[in-house]
């Protein structure tokens, strides 16, 4: 493959969002049939389009391109006959004693080319609109998730979505996703992104909080244990954070650990499928007349945000979220008694 064309065959993988490795020639101790400046692209399953070398070397070169697509570092390598002097190591260089070949040096470069990391955020919170802005000048491609979402709010989002289909949107894509919606839908996205293959799961909520929400998705979600352990509630670094912009910035320290094969947990056991009969519901279409007073909380909803709703001899409730929903469903009429007597 021409030189030329190894540069645009790799602008066209980098337009598709596809991952590969470039391997160059960049010095040579003859006697080798490799030339400076010989290119090739390495590509996940092992393939590679051009010529970095012979039947000996170019299997080397492969290992090493696919070691630098796992860890996103690039080296130098040094295949060579002789042993490396002491003086001579390097940081990033890789020296080979390689015994099969013609007998000379061969340098090559091997730089990994990764597309820009996913990064899914459902809420419009102000939490939701700081991960969006640091987000994106972390060179994450960042989406926003949210019924609610209006795209001039978040002009450095990459895509607005307006709607919560955080399952069935890009079903091939693995992003890491971020629920910022505060207690609004935080049941229903964590069900969508659980069951669907995602680089990371995380719910921005107190312990406490993240403690019920686990127990709804376990209990009337259906979610299993190993699919509830990828769920990182709280999401983020304990550094201490207390204003929107330091509880993002915790969160995407915690995406760069994951992203870089260091952080201590995992991150995604892989796919499942929810028990039950399905999926968690999602957000119900509003009706007209509703109470929006939630007769499990007391909390009064708005009319245009109202997402929860459960109907009763006749009559729809609206709540402030799925877990006063269900609550209300097991027991309908001890809430609404007990909203009679507060009344009274």
């Amino acid at each position: 493959m021409a030189r030329r064309s190894i540069f645009g065959r790799a602008a066209e993988l980098e337009a598709a969002g596809q991952s590969f490795a470039v391997a160059t020639v960049v010095a040579v101790r003859r006697p080798t049939s490799a030339r400076p400046g010989s290119s090739g692209l390495v590509h996940p399953d092992g393939s590679i389009e051009g010529w970095v070398g012979g039947s000996c070397a170019q299997p080397v070169v492969v290992r090493e391109a696919l070691r630098a697509l796992v860890d996103g570092q690039p080296r130098l390598l040094r295949l060579s006959k002789d042993a490396p002097a002491e003086g001579r190591r390097g940081d990033g260089i890789v020296e080979l004693v390689m015994t099969c070949h013609s007998g000379g040096t061969l340098e090559i470069y091997v730089e990994p080319h990764l597309p820009a990391p996913v990064l899914w955020v459902a809420g419009t919170t102000p939490i939701a609109g700081a991960l969006v802005e640091l987000g994106s000048a972390a060179g994450w491609r960042v989406s926003i998730f949210d019924p609610i979402a209006d795209p001039a709010a978040f002009p450095s989002a990459e895509r607005v979505v307006v709607g919560s289909e955080i399952g069935a949107t890009d079903p091939a894509a693995n992003p890491a996703i971020v629920v910022a919606t505060q207690g609004v839908w935080d049941e229903e996205a964590l069900a969508a992104a659980l069951a669907r293959n995602a680089a990371y799961v995380g719910l921005v909520a107190s312990p406490t909080r993240a403690a019920v929400v686990r127990a709804w998705l376990r209990d009337e979600g259906g979610l299993p244990d190993e699919r509830l352990a990828a769920l990182r509630a709280p999401a983020g670094l304990d550094l201490g954070a207390e204003t929107a912009e330091e509880i993002a910035l915790s969160i995407l320290a915690e995406l760069v650990q994951v992203r870089r094969g260091t952080a201590a947990f995992v991150a995604s056991p892989g796919p499942a499928t929810l028990a039950g009969e399905g999926p968690v519901q999602g957000i119900e279409p509003m009706v007209d007349d509703i109470v929006l007073l939630d007769p499990v909380c007391g909390m009064t909803v708005d009319r245009s945000h109202a997402r929860h709703l459960a109907e009763h001899d006749g009559v729809v409730y609206a709540f402030c979220s799925i877990g006063c929903r269900t609550s209300f469903i097991r027991e309908p009429t001890s809430y609404l008694a007990a909203s009679v007597s507060s009344a009274d």
